[in-house]
């Protein structure tokens, strides 16, 4: 576990509760299909609207949109014509170097220019070639712009080249192609279906979380107090200054959930390996809770944060279980927990009927932080609140 907190993982973490339920989830088809291929599938997306031909209807709108915001950041001698390109994906940068394929996601290319389209989360080149991706849209004599197409602009995230990069944001993009759907009002008559996928695009992108309540908003400013952060209010431009905190903000809190994936690996790590030495040698010894036959840790998703002692002659098995796990199984218990301590390991038993349901919850008192310390040989608290469910 990391061992320094700075002022910012502070603020994330006194934030969690109000961003809870500001961030409560909500139905958009974005936030759905949000998983590992993500990126494709947002290129995909932007792909789609690029293409003059695309099942959008729109024509050329989003094209010139999209290279107005490029030459929104060139001097105005090197503007870019705004239409007039053609659009590919997937595209290998290359060149004949003989240094590996580095694939581009989008490159937009008319007789005059070639637009290199980066897409990421965040403004990183996490890798990738910028001088590959000037070079390739320079390719038979045109001129060549290379753009970071982004969620998020953070400028320290930018080197290896790609400070030299156009960084266009989703946000602005979108805020403009809603402009200009909202002023065509025969496009959305006749359209309704694309009007309703691009709404929800707009949505997920633009307008973000949910409004935040006075007592929020209050508990946020004392946070802000509180870590040192509230000079940020004295600086300006103040849309500037909320940018770039809820950027290194972001960056923050990515960084507490990685860390704490792992921090919930190691645990599981840990009480496995306290189980199979320690703590089923204890259960064979009383005999109250029926032969061991094996521990495990087979599940994934939800119930990914558990260990099974299962046992024989058909007795329920029974579970170790922490963080998230217990979270769902505490929801579904039929007596469940008031006030849950989630810092702490839980014991739960299937129900002997149905072998699909628990039946039983408990507490342990043993932290997690001692768990990833090391429990001792002789500590019997797991042992003793697992007895205390196996009255079969």
């Amino acid at each position: 576990m990391p061992t320094s907190e700075t002022p910012l993982d502070h603020v994330v973490t006194m934030l969690v509760p109000s961003l809870s339920r500001s961030l409560a989830e909500q139905f958009n088809v974005f936030q759905v299909m949000h998983h590992g291929t993500h990126e494709k599938q947002l290129s995909n997306v932007f792909a789609w609207l690029l293409d003059i031909n695309g099942t959008h209807q729109l024509g050329d709108a989003f094209q010139r949109i999209f290279v107005e915001h490029v030459n929104a950041h060139l001097p105005a001698a090197d503007s870019l014509p705004t239409h007039g390109y053609r659009v590919t994906q997937e595209v290998d940068t290359s060149g004949d170097e003989g240094l590996g394929k580095d694939i581009a996601d989008i490159v937009l290319t008319s007789d005059r220019a070639g637009i290199v389209v980066e897409n990421y989360e965040w403004s990183d080149g996490h890798g990738h070639g910028y001088e590959r991706y000037l070079a390739h849209g320079a390719s038979g004599g045109r001129q060549s712009v290379v753009v970071m197409l982004c969620v998020r602009r953070v400028s320290h995230l930018l080197r290896d080249g790609w400070e030299q990069a156009v960084v266009v944001t989703y946000g602005e993009l979108l805020e403009s192609l809603q402009g200009h759907i909202t002023g065509d009002r025969a496009w959305r008559r006749d359209h309704p279906r694309q009007g309703a996928f691009i709404n929800e695009l707009v949505e997920h992108y633009t307008e973000g979380p949910g409004v935040v309540s006075t007592d929020d908003q209050i508990q946020f400013l004392k946070a802000m107090c509180e870590t040192g952060e509230s000079g940020r209010y004295g600086h300006r431009p103040q849309e500037k200054a909320a940018q770039e905190f809820g950027d290194v903000l972001a960056l923050h809190a990515k960084r507490q959930f990685e860390e704490g994936r792992k921090t919930l690996a190691t645990v599981k790590r840990s009480l496995r390996w306290f189980a199979e030495h320690e703590l089923v040698p204890q259960l064979e010894r009383s005999q109250s809770a029926g032969r061991i036959t094996a521990v495990a840790t087979p599940y994934v998703g939800q119930w990914e944060w558990r260990v099974v002692i299962n046992r024989a002659d058909d007795r329920p098995p029974l579970f170790l279980v922490f963080g998230p796990t217990a979270v769902v199984q505490n929801e579904r218990a039929p007596a469940p927990i008031s006030n849950p301590d989630y810092s702490q390991i839980f014991v739960s038993r299937l129900a002997p009927v149905g072998g699909e349901t628990i039946d039983r919850m408990a507490q342990t008192g043993v932290g997690l932080d001692e768990v990833l310390s090391g429990l001792s040989s002789d500590d019997t608290r797991l042992h003793d609140a697992l007895l205390a469910l196996c009255g079969d």
